[in-house]
């Protein structure tokens, strides 16, 4: 259990306070889109890969408000989520085939719930998704696009979804025994730097073989390695999507104080290896990462190699993918982590 000091401190961070009004404008239309137009997937840098691209048509369908900017801020974020979309969705599927019940997946404050509201649709009652935000015009851009009775939403902060909660709503009980996979989505930046406190208040919801993958934001020891890599972000790709004046008002509004919420990538090791046996990154675009984590090899290993390769160009990468972060065993994980090959129409990469 979170200590009441630490529930009262997430309660005064800045996303449900001093952001509380950038995302409600942008998650409901009236701000925060991006000037210049609108992200595309670059689909070869997923060798045109068929589920990929399967994932990508559903997904795009599905968009709120806050896609396109959310999208259009993190370099081939987009093609990530396609990457990762299609990836959760054949370990859900396996999951299902294997226990004969719907896979559980919940993305914590993950925008409109987009990825979940995709993954509900082409489960088509293999997969049960959950997603939470505390924000009201999420709330109205996933109910408008549900796309699948299958897909849940919890109105408020991650934070309230405690034990009490799943057994009193009726909303949340295809979820009372846990997931099979729980997203974190560039959510605990914006609420503290306590990773280990944010990571035990999460980690009983997994499954026993279950996963969790994060989307992280990290700052890096070398201060001017981090600010050169908001540069290229800054300079090389949005300013293909936002004006200047848009990429200076978010920084000033938004991103200078969400630095101070940012922790280092062994920090973030350190907080999941309290609670996680295995993590490995997998996914690296300038100072973001996707860190996938689980107590259960089989299930870490079935997920990271359902993964084509990452697509997103090697100047934006500064990992050699994947990158072993947490190994409890005393044998080295390194072999037989080769991601999947890429199924193109038409039989060739």
């Amino acid at each position: 259990m979170v200590d009441s000091k630490t529930m009262d401190a997430w309660r005064k961070a800045p996303r449900l306070n001093s952001f509380a009004t950038f995302f409600e404008q942008t998650a409901s239309g009236v701000g925060g889109a991006p000037d210049l137009g609108r992200p595309e997937p670059e689909m070869d840098l997923l060798s045109f890969d068929l589920d990929c691209m399967t994932f990508c048509d559903t997904h795009r369908r599905l968009w709120g408000h806050f896609d396109s900017h959310y999208f259009a801020s993190i370099p081939y974020r987009l093609e990530e989520e396609c990457r990762l979309g299609a990836a959760i969705l054949t370990f859900a599927e396996k999951t299902w085939a294997r226990l004969g019940r719907p896979a559980t997946v919940y993305t914590l404050g993950a925008g409109a719930g987009t990825l979940a509201r995709a993954l509900a649709k082409l489960g088509d009652g293999r997969v049960k998704t959950l997603n939470c935000s505390p924000t009201d015009g999420n709330r109205i851009c996933f109910f408008a696009r549900r796309g699948s009775e299958d897909a849940y939403f919890y109105h408020g902060p991650f934070f309230e979804l405690d034990d009490e909660r799943y057994e009193r709503e009726e909303t949340l009980q295809p979820f009372r025994d846990g997931y099979d996979v729980l997203l974190e989505d560039t959510t605990f930046q914006m609420y503290g730097r306590d990773r280990d406190k944010q990571i035990g208040f999460i980690a009983p919801r997994l499954r026993p073989n279950g996963v969790l993958v994060q989307v992280q934001k990290l700052r890096d020891r070398n201060g001017d390695a981090y600010f050169e890599r908001e540069r290229q972000k800054d300079e090389m790709f949005k300013s293909r999507f936002f004006s200047g004046r848009q990429i200076l008002e978010k920084r000033r509004d938004v991103l200078d104080t969400m630095i101070d919420f940012q922790v280092d990538l062994e920090t973030s090791r350190s907080a999941l290896q309290s609670y996680f046996r295995y993590s490995v990154v997998t996914w690296n675009s300038g100072n973001f990462y996707t860190i996938v984590s689980s107590n259960s090899l089989n299930s870490l290993h079935d997920l990271v190699t359902s993964m084509v390769r990452p697509a997103i160009p090697s100047e934006f990468c500064y990992e050699q993918l994947p990158h072993i972060l947490v190994n409890h065993e005393k044998n080295p994980m390194q072999a037989g982590w080769a991601w999947r090959s890429p199924q193109p129409i038409g039989g060739e990469v």
